[in-house]
């Protein structure tokens, strides 16, 4: 295992819970302050668009001045964007509080970039499976720490968000090791990549964020339309989604990848979103919706750290942060188009934004197979072109 492997994990498993904490909770939350469906769908958008403009800024800025001093910086903006929505007694404080936590978003990249900068190439599919499962901690711990927090009052688990983004900025600050040494690090400025395959995984992330957003935007409203849930209630079932996403990325993801292309493991979890997402749509009985929630578990699972795998393998190493940063991008975009359509979809029709959403991850595997992309770069067509510095 790389030296300073398990403190970015720990580094970013910590970040993720403080994510964990907020979505499941946030519509209900907003409600309070008389929001919609849309309005919810607009909260969930501007973090997005706030993070579109930041994370390719932070990813090119680790390349020029380290990645951490940058997560560092993130994660201090993740408190104050926390603190600030805890202490809302209005929508739109609701709304400054989730601008300022989205500009801070991109420390997730960062840290991709940085177990890329450490791990070999035959290493690196399993250590951002690992990383990948830090999502899924963040889903289990989160909602179970947000659950218990909302016993508290409205207001609290968001104090307890931005108090656990704090300590992980120090320690982080203490603790974590640099990864981008000097003689690596390039001029700041951000580009959009000339890789074409690079450009095509940002097109099918943004179809299958896109998709997923719609259930993370609106699943609090739709369990408690449909299955009479409270908070809490909402808060157990992420916990579950995260235990699925824990053994599919710390112990099922590297075995997959070991028998069969990357690309080949990234169609297979898109494929399961899109059942999962079905699922949901028809989702009337606690069995159905159990399964759709194992299958978007498995999905999100499998997905997420191989299209980051796929990214890592087409970029150039010396703009692997920019390239991540740019990936996340278009996940920002996904997030800030997905969510007020969602909200306004299920306004009208409790389970149309999944059934949009599972349209949307079937034309996502459809490029993928079309446009053949592997995870060998050294395969013809697939070589990433030259950028310059």
């Amino acid at each position: 295992m790389p030296a300073g492997f398990w403190t970015l994990w720990t580094t970013v498993a910590i970040d993720l819970i403080g994510f964990g904490i907020v979505v499941p909770i946030l519509g209900q939350y907003a409600e309070r302050f008389g929001a919609s469906g849309f309005t919810v769908g607009l909260l969930f958008a501007v973090y997005s668009l706030a993070q579109l403009v930041g994370a390719p800024l932070l990813g090119r800025l680790s390349d020029h001045i380290g990645r951490k001093p940058v997560i560092v910086i993130a994660l201090l903006g993740t408190a104050v964007g926390s603190f600030i929505t805890g202490a809302a007694g209005a929508l739109w404080v609701l709304f400054a509080g989730r601008i300022i936590d989205g500009a801070s978003g991109g420390s997730l990249s960062v840290a991709q970039a940085a177990v890329a900068d450490i791990a070999p190439p035959e290493q690196r599919p399993r250590l951002l499976g690992l990383l990948g499962a830090a999502f899924g901690v963040g889903f289990v711990l989160g909602p179970a720490i947000g659950g218990l927090a909302a016993l508290g009052g409205p207001h609290v688990p968001f104090y307890v968000a931005g108090v656990l983004a704090t300590l992980n900025a120090i320690a982080a600050l203490v603790r974590l090791p640099e990864t981008r040494h000097a003689a690596e690090r390039i001029h700041a400025g951000v580009h959009v990549p000339r890789s074409k395959v690079l450009r095509r995984l940002a097109l099918i992330g943004f179809l299958t964020t896109l998709s997923f957003a719609a259930f993370e935007a609106t699943f609090s409203l739709f369990g408690k339309r449909r299955f009479d849930l409270t908070e809490s209630g909402t808060s157990v079932l992420f916990l579950f989604i995260g235990l699925v996403l824990v053994v599919m990325q710390a112990g099922v993801y590297h075995r997959l990848v070991r028998r069969r292309d990357v690309a080949r493991v990234y169609l297979g979890g898109v494929l399961s979103l899109a059942a999962g997402l079905a699922f949901v749509a028809g989702a009337t009985t606690w069995p159905v919706l159990i399964v759709a929630l194992v299958l978007l578990g498995i999905g999100q699972g499998v997905a997420n750290p191989a299209v980051t795998t796929l990214v890592a393998a087409h970029a150039p190493p010396e703009r692997r942060g920019e390239s991540l940063g740019f990936q996340q991008s278009a996940y920002a975009v996904a997030r800030i188009v997905g969510p007020p359509a969602a909200g306004a979809l299920f306004d009208r029709a409790v389970w149309s934004p999944y059934v949009a959403g599972a349209l949307g991850c079937l034309v996502a595997a459809v490029l993928l197979l079309v446009w053949r992309i592997s995870g060998d770069t050294s395969l013809p067509g697939r070589v990433v072109e030259p950028q310059s510095v």
